[in-house]
């Protein structure tokens, strides 16, 4: 890391911790250079960076200061929590009446699991789909079947090596999407009636991927500020004989949180003690806020018990469906069930993606998103303090683009979810991100999309949304239960 990198996240933590306020005025250049000993080009590049993570504000003639919807608002405070027994799954039915307003272009996609479309770079795409069409061998129709184009493994295997991640190239498997990569996995190491530890929330494909394999599940609880509770893993993994994990251990669906390094090297051990393999979700991991990205657990694999699956669907092309898996040990069967079910991921689309990521310049887009993004999640907190009521909670995410929001007890997110509907808005309640429907209290925002005065005024709905949700279910409390008091909000 260099200097000024080491000196912005420095600042930045303290920023985030809460040390110093928003609208504090920065220590001036001169001040940074005498106290680290650096020169004030370093001092300036780590001020720039710190602007464009949407930390701080430049303020003309008068120095840097800490920007609005920089403080890091408390997250919900995980109780105790205890292990639950094995449960099949029933959530498709609540999961697909929720998903069916994302398709419709006029709804307010503040629901939507993907990133606006115009972050990506669509047109340089299509010339190399073009280019690489051109160029394909007729032979190709069957030198690509699975484990798939072997430039484009090539370019992903590259992807590890700057990582520094030792990863054979003939235990990288491409499939149709991340999805495909997950679903494999389970079904390579899994047989009906086992059962899998998921976490909780969980993204809601997980829920339903259980379900459609007649498997049962045990959720770990995942903490908005730390992540997965280890405890309560290995208490499940002592008690019942799990065959495989599912988690997402980077930018967490939908809670947004991280697991440290040291956690992450916990969970593989742990793992590894008893030979259970790790489904590694990790589709959101290019989209870091902080200068470097974060290792994958895989990173800490020495067993070949970690399956990556990841893709380019959050990153650079959502419809093109090209994802893949490093399978590790289980790459024989992983290839086997690949060609039982899907054949081969569409030859064509493999060739232009193996050369974008060769020639299209994919580090330089990605830099962009992120900037995009970021600057987006700022935006997103400052409409949250402006328009929605006081107590609310949610946990700044470093990458991604979800927020997870612990709305009042009194605010059930269904009929928030349906009401917003009613005023073309999408949300994503808590209840589709749980094996029993718990989160009733919580939502999933995406700021993934580009400000506009669409959203803006969304957000405002939301705000006087959950004011009148809040002043009719108050209402409906039984007499002499005065804990959660509503009040108008003022607006000018």
């Amino acid at each position: 890391m260099k200097r000024y990198e080491t000196l912005a996240n420095t600042i930045a933590a303290e920023i985030r911790a809460g040390g110093m306020p928003v609208g504090t005025r920065l220590p001036s250049v001169r001040h940074l250079t005498a106290e680290y000993g650096v020169g004030q080009s370093t001092v300036f590049r780590a001020y720039y960076l710190l602007e464009e993570w949407g930390l701080i504000r430049a303020r003309e003639r008068s120095g840097y200061f800490v920007a609005p919807g920089a403080k890091v608002p408390l997250a919900a405070t995980v109780t105790q929590a205890k292990l639950t027994e094995p449960t099949a799954i029933d959530v498709s039915s609540l999961v697909f009446s929720v998903l069916e307003a994302v398709k419709h272009p006029d709804i307010v996609p503040l629901g939507s699991a993907f990133p606006s479309p115009l972050l990506f770079p669509l047109p340089r795409l299509a010339k190399s789909l073009a280019h690489a069409t051109r160029m394909l061998s007729p032979w190709s129709t069957v030198v690509d079947l699975p484990p798939g184009n072997e430039n484009l493994r090539r370019q992903i295997d590259l992807r590890y090596i700057c990582m520094g991640i030792p990863q054979p190239i003939d235990e990288i498997v491409v499939t149709n999407g991340a999805m495909e990569a997950l679903n494999l996995c389970l079904m390579a190491v899994t047989r009906p009636g086992d059962i899998v530890a998921i976490e909780s929330p969980c993204f809601y494909a997980a829920l339903q991927a259980v379900e459609r394999l007649g498997l049962r599940a045990i959720e770990i609880p995942v903490d908005p500020r730390t992540g997965l509770d280890l405890r309560v893993l290995a208490e499940g993994l002592q008690k019942h004989p799990v065959r495989a994990c599912w988690f997402m251990t980077t930018f967490h669906n939908p809670t947004g949180t991280t697991l440290s390094m040291e956690k992450k090297k916990a969970l593989v051990e742990l793992l590894a003690a008893h030979e259970v393999p790790l489904l590694e979700d990790d589709v959101y991991g290019e989209l870091h806020f902080q200068p470097e990205r974060q290792l994958p657990a895989k990173a800490f694999d020495t067993r070949g018990l970690v399956m990556h699956c990841t893709s380019i669907s959050k990153t650079l092309a959502p419809g093109y469906r090209i994802g893949w898996v490093a399978a590790g040990r289980f790459t024989d069967k992983v290839l086997r069930l690949k060609l039982m079910t899907s054949v081969s991921t569409s030859v064509p689309v493999q060739a232009g993606i193996a050369d974008y990521l060769e020639h299209g310049g994919l580090d330089r887009h990605l830099r962009k998103l992120r900037g995009a993004l970021c600057s987006q999640l700022v935006t997103m907190e400052n409409a949250i303090e402006r328009w929605l009521p006081p107590g609310i909670e949610f946990f700044r995410p470093t990458g991604g683009y979800f927020l997870w929001l612990r709305l009042p007890e009194e605010i059930d997110a269904m009929q928030l979810h349906r009401a917003a509907l009613d005023h073309g808005i999408n949300i994503t309640p808590g209840p589709i991100f749980s094996a029993k429907h718990a989160y009733e209290n919580y939502v999933r925002l995406n700021f993934g999309h580009p400000w506009s005065p669409k959203i803006e005024s969304a957000m405002q709905v939301l705000g006087e949304l959950l004011w009148r949700l809040a002043r009719v279910n108050s209402q409906n409390r039984i007499p002499g239960d005065d804990a959660h008091v509503s009040r108008e909000p003022t607006k000018t």
